[in-house]
């Protein structure tokens, strides 16, 4: 007997005792299980799209799932869906998803703009233990078509196996924009007429890595993960051969009820060697005049765009965050929200952040649109989970868009005054090195 065979077989009879019932709005039905590696799980699942994610606290729960029960393409369609079900009694579901960094310009193939779904099949391990849940809803469809659904999902999953080792490959790399390119955008924005109508312009850059063999991109982000562990980490395939995974470490907003918590996480300095060269860089990057600018702008922009929305802000001093390659400088900011405001509403406000697009952000957009010549999709957007009571989003960075024969990496860096073009690339090498190690070229 397989270890799914027993969870499977009782929701299974579950599913055949709700058939007799007349169930309304969202249903959940949920067995332990016992699963020891969730994207182990994932990764020999048949049925699409298979999505992954976990908040960057060491408590936080951990979600795999697959298939969808109703998928959303627009934040006004997830909040209509949310208070559709929100008119029946009993648990509210979670839904996961993200959005694209600019919904205006052309984004990547198989990748809506926006798009968070309500998944069939939901594997959730928390301090509690494990748990494999099977959802339904009955509020928008036919019953039985919704039971055979349900029991065609129950049908199709597999039993977990271990992921392949990753090996070094060999692979042919390109980055657009070029050095040279990047030299020349980095100019651009720092002269003065340039900046004094954009203080700051996050440019980013696209490492395309190609190569006749592709590792699953699960057993990337299984071995990105472990050198990870304060970051979030996130995952989404729509396809056999499209992906995309990452290790973020900046949260957009982590809202319960009507409490948030957001930051400014912008200013950084490549690792040292040892314990105590970090600690002096930490310094340095603390009172260097252009890290501290590059932050300021991104804090300031957040406290304006949350006024409107809260009773009372409050914000953390500057400190330092330390990641496996680089150190950042973050505030914390916390919010009080007004009782009205919703998912929606700070949806549609708050990204794409200062800390990724730039500021003000309708003129560091517009500079980004003219300049940058590849196509950013999900990178910089949005990523996470939201719920009535709760909901917790990370900035989609640190990420790769995996295909059938390239992996595309990406990293950004904040350009203000006194950014320079060399220093400024070696921060984004320094960005990436992580998955770079994994692939044999760290």
């Amino acid at each position: 007997m397989t270890e799914l065979a027993t969870p499977v077989a009782i929701l299974k009879q579950r599913l055949d005792e709700l058939c007799i019932e007349q169930p309304q709005g969202f249903i959940r039905l949920s067995t332990p299980c016992q699963i020891e590696h969730l994207i182990g799980w994932l990764n020999v699942q048949s049925v699409f799209p298979r999505l992954y994610w976990k908040a960057r606290e060491l408590d936080a729960p951990e979600y795999a799932m697959v298939g969808v029960v109703k998928a959303l393409d627009s934040l006004a369609a997830l909040h209509s869906d949310q208070y559709a079900l929100a008119a029946h009694p009993g648990e509210q579901p979670d839904y996961f998803g993200g959005m694209a960094f600019d919904p205006t310009t052309p984004g990547w193939a198989n990748f809506n703009h926006c798009y968070f779904l309500l998944p069939r099949i939901e594997l959730k391990r928390c301090e509690q233990g494990t748990m494999l849940s099977l959802n339904l809803r009955f509020d928008d469809r036919d019953r039985e078509q919704e039971l055979a659904d349900a029991h065609a999902a129950l049908d199709a999953l597999n039993p977990p196996r271990p992921l392949s080792p990753l090996l070094p490959l060999s692979l042919e790399r390109n980055d657009c924009p070029s050095r040279e390119e990047w030299a020349a955008q980095v100019s651009r924005v720092t002269q003065p007429d340039q900046l004094c109508r954009t203080p700051k312009v996050v440019l980013s850059r696209e490492t395309c890595l190609r190569s006749a063999e592709i590792p699953s991109p699960w057993a990337l982000l299984s071995h990105w993960q472990a050198g990870a562990a304060d970051c979030f980490q996130l995952g989404i395939q729509f396809t056999p051969h499209e992906a995309f995974i990452g290790c973020p470490p900046e949260r957009l907003y982590r809202r319960k009820g009507s409490h948030l918590a957001s930051e400014a996480l912008a200013g950084t300095t490549p690792r040292g060697r040892t314990a105590q060269q970090d600690g002096e860089l930490a310094i340095r990057l603390l009172s260097d005049t252009k890290n501290g600018l590059e932050n300021r702008c991104v804090y300031q922009q957040l406290l304006s765009q949350l006024e409107p929305l809260s009773h009372r802000i409050d914000m953390g001093e500057a400190h330092i965050v330390t990641l496996r390659s680089v150190l950042h400088i973050r505030r914390l900011i916390h919010a009080k929200l007004h009782p009205e405001v919703s998912d929606r509403q700070l949806l549609e406000t708050l990204p794409p952040t200062p800390a990724v697009g730039g500021v003000p952000r309708q003129a560091a957009l517009a500079f980004i649109r003219q300049h940058e010549h590849h196509r950013r999709g999900w990178y910089a957007g949005v990523f996470g989970r939201i719920s009535h009571a709760s909901s917790d989003l990370a900035v989609a960075i640190r990420c790769a868009h995996v295909g059938k024969d390239s992996i595309r990496l990406y990293a950004g860096a904040g350009i203000v005054k006194g950014s320079e073009p060399d220093a400024e690339w070696r921060e984004l090498d320094s960005k990436i090195a992580d998955i770079m190690t994994l692939l044999g070229m760290g």
